[in-house]
This record gives structure tokens, C-alpha cells and sequence, in this order.
């Protein structure tokens, strides 16, 4: 029997790419459910393709304006809107698998009710660890959800250790994780060559096909910051376990070391839809639609350390991470305030590292007691950084 998938941020580039795998193997899997923010005609193009029970949009009047173009077409998809239909649809007991993919905070509850319903839960959505870390680790363990990494580094380090992990790496003989970057579209760039950095230059990366904001945290190494976060809360692992390599190839996308000095390493084409085909048929393998990696073709692989003094955000994020608390919480509310700000014009490049710097200074870190603990820290630091924009 087909598995049912709901996709979370179904319009977004690990949306869209989750559909192109799904249609590969029209007999192993079904659209139960579609969401967008506010992307309602590519949302419409794909309920005509992909006819799900289900679609979501953010607002009412969206919704409306989808209901109305799909009964126009005879097609029966109801159509929702808003959070509770988010929660709704990732938690609904027809769906097998969720793919959370929604960027940002706003991922956070939809993921968390997906994994707290007992899903296979494909999370491409960093957010939602990184704000509620050990709160969304306790109830993947507590449901018995069945957790998969997406992000290309995350996913090859679960390809890299053993089926359980749990327990801390030193338990499993691993002495470190490697965390690859691609260095971004400013790799060897000095802080002063930063300051004049526009949106479309930094929305242009080198190896990866990206949404703005990710594409930004990347040329910020905020985005890399984050993986460090995430990496911890998944395999078990402190900070200082997690080791960013620069490898602007994108080649080798993570790796883990070992006790007898052995390192394993996932290679691949840069390519999002090889970690999802993984998450979706794990711990079979399946078409994803790429092609086969040429190492000839590659033929040179090179790595370097990672300038934390012209990229300061990947050192914020470590020293979050070591804070632990509300301090991740605080970090990525902060850089999505900053980079928003930024692609608005309304904040230089460099002035993201500094805005979160300052809200982390002004805001304390308490402990994360519940989840209503981690909303207001997150609300908290999201105003102090609009008022931080507003005195500049």
C-alpha cells in the first residue's frame, strides 16, 4: 500500500524537489496534503499535478482564491488555512510521512505535532531543533517518531554512523563530526569586502539552487552555525565535537570520525533530491533522478578552515549552542529579523552578525522548561531586534 506524504512548504526548493522525487515512484507513495505560505499559484499548479486530499495556505483570502481556481478545474482537494490547518494536516491520521520543510520559526509547531502524532519525520526544517532542541528530541523518543536529517551534511552523517547512535558519539567510538561547507559566495573574503555585499549577490550561491533566506545564511555562514546546532541536538554531540570544514567543491558532504582514525565520508552530487529519496524510502535506497557522481570529472577535492573573524555568525552559533537554554532560540530569531532586514535594504551584510550579537547580549538566557518557554524567548528576541533596527 502507497505511503502518504504531507509536505510542509511544498512551494519552497526542498518542496518542490520532494514532489519530483515522490513522482519518480508513482506506486510507493501519494500526496495526502500540500502547504504554502503565500505561493498560491505554484500551489495550484502543483494540487492539478499531484491532486492531494489537502492543501494549506497562510491566509483566508488565499485560501478562497485557491478554492475557488481548483473548483474551477473539477478537482476536489479541499483547502485550508492558517496554523491550526498546519498542525492539522502534519499530525492527520491518513500521512505516513511528513517532509518539514517550512523555513523558518514558523516550522516549529507543524513539525513538533508530526512528531508527537508518531510520523516519519523528514526534517529539512533546522529551525525546529535549534529553537526547541532537547523539548523536540524528548518527543521524538516519547511518540516513538522516526526522525530522518534532510540537510545534505546532517543526512550524510547519518549515513556515516551506526543505526543507533544515541548515547553520545564517544559511546559509538566516533571522535568527531565534520561538518562540510561550501564556503558560500564570499568563501575568501575579508570582512572589509563584505560591507558593501547587496542581496542578489549574496543570494547567488555557487553550488546549491536555494530559497533567499537559506541562501543568505549561507553567504553569512549563519545557515552553516545552524547545522553545528542541529548536528549536536541529533547525534548526541557537543559543540566542540563538531568541526566545520570549508569544501568548496560540495563533494563530500559531511563526515565522521572514528576512534581507530578512520573517517567515513557521503559523497554526491550537490543535489537535494538524493537525501530526500533517502529519508523517504530509509532504510531502502531508491531513483532519486540524479546523476551518478564523476569523480574524474571532479577531480581535485580541497578543504580549508572556516574565517570566523570576517563570518562571525558561525561563532555565535557555537557559542549558543554551549550556552544552551533559550540562547539557540534567541540566536535564530535574531538572524531572521537580521536577514530579512537585510534582503529589505534596510541592514548591510555585515550588520546581521552585529544585530544578533547585540540581541543575545541584551536578552538572558533562561532554561527551557516547555514549549511556551521557548515561543516567548523567541518573540522576545524578535523585538528587541526591531528595535534595535529602529535606533539605527
Amino acid at each position: 500500500m502507497p505511503r502518504r506524504v504531507t509536505v510542509l512548504g511544498a512551494t519552497g526548493s526542498i518542496g518542490t524537489s520532494t514532489l519530483e522525487v515522490l513522482a519518480l515512484h508513482p506506486d510507493r507513495y501519494r500526496v495526502h496534503a500540500l502547504t504554502a505560505h503565500r505561493s498560491r499559484e505554484a500551489l495550484l499548479a502543483q494540487c492539478r499535478v499531484h491532486r492531494p486530499a489537502l492543501a494549506v495556505l497562510d491566509t483566508e483570502a488565499d485560501a478562497a482564491w485557491l478554492r475557488a481556481r481548483l473548483d474551477e478545474a473539477g478537482l476536489a482537494t479541499e483547502v485550508r488555512a492558517g496554523a491550526e490547518a498546519l498542525v492539522e494536516v502534519a499530525e492527520a491520521a491518513e500521512v505516513d510521512t511528513v517532509m518539514a520543510a517550512i523555513v523558518g520559526a514558523a516550522g516549529l509547531l507543524p513539525t513538533l505535532a508530526a512528531v508527537r502524532a508518531g510520523k516519519r519525520v523528514l526534517l529539512a526544517n533546522k529551525e525546529a531543533l535549534v529553537m526547541s532542541g532537547a523539548l523536540f528530541m524528548d518527543a521524538v523518543a516519547r511518540h516513538d517518531a522516526t526522525l530522518l536529517p534532510i540537510d545534505s551534511e546532517h543526512n550524510a552523517i547519518y549515513q556515516c554512523l551506526p543505526v543507533e547512535h544515541r548515547g553520545g558519539l564517544a559511546r559509538h567510538g566516533v571522535t568527531q563530526l565534520l561538518l562540510t561547507a561550501s564556503g558560500g559566495p564570499f568563501r575568501g573574503w575579508t570582512a572589509a569586502d563584505l560591507a558593501a555585499v547587496t542581496p542578489e549577490q549574496a543570494c547567488a550561491h555557487p553550488n546549491w539552487s536555494m530559497g533567499r533566506k537559506i541562501s543568505v545564511d549561507s553567504a553569512s555562514l549563519m545557515n552553516k552555525g545552524l547545522e553545528l546546532i542541529e548536528a549536536c541536538w541529533l547525534f548526541d554531540a557537543r559543540p566542540d565535537q563538531v568541526q566545520v570544514v570549508v569544501h568548496p567543491q560540495s563533494v563530500i558532504h559531511s563526515m565522521a570520525a572514528y576512534s581507530d582514525g578512520s573517517v567515513i565520508a557521503q559523497l554526491g552530487n550537490p543535489d537535494m533530491r538524493t537525501p530526500i529519496a533517502y529519508g523517504l524510502a530509509w532504510p531502502e535506497r531508491i531513483e532519486a533522478g540524479v546523476e551518478a557522481l564523476d569523480l574524474f570529472r571532479v577531480a581535485r577535492l580541497d578543504f580549508e578552515p572556516a574565517d570566523e573573524s570576517a563570518f562571525p555568525c558561525l561563532r555565535l552559533a557555537r557559542e549558543a549552542m554551549a550556552a544552551g537554554g533559550t540562547a539557540p532560540a534567541v540566536l535564530n530569531a535574531a538572524n531572521e529579523v537580521a536577514v530579512e532586514a537585510f534582503l529589505d535594504g534596510r541592514l548591510g551584510f555585515t550588520g546581521i552578525g552585529e544585530l544578533v550579537a547585540r540581541v543575545r547580549d541584551a536578552r538572558p538566557v533562561e532554561a527551557v522548561r516547555d514549549l511556551e518557554t521557548v515561543l516567548a524567548a523567541d518573540a522576545l528576541a524578535r523585538q528587541a531586534a526591531h528595535d534595535w533596527l529602529a535606533r539605527q
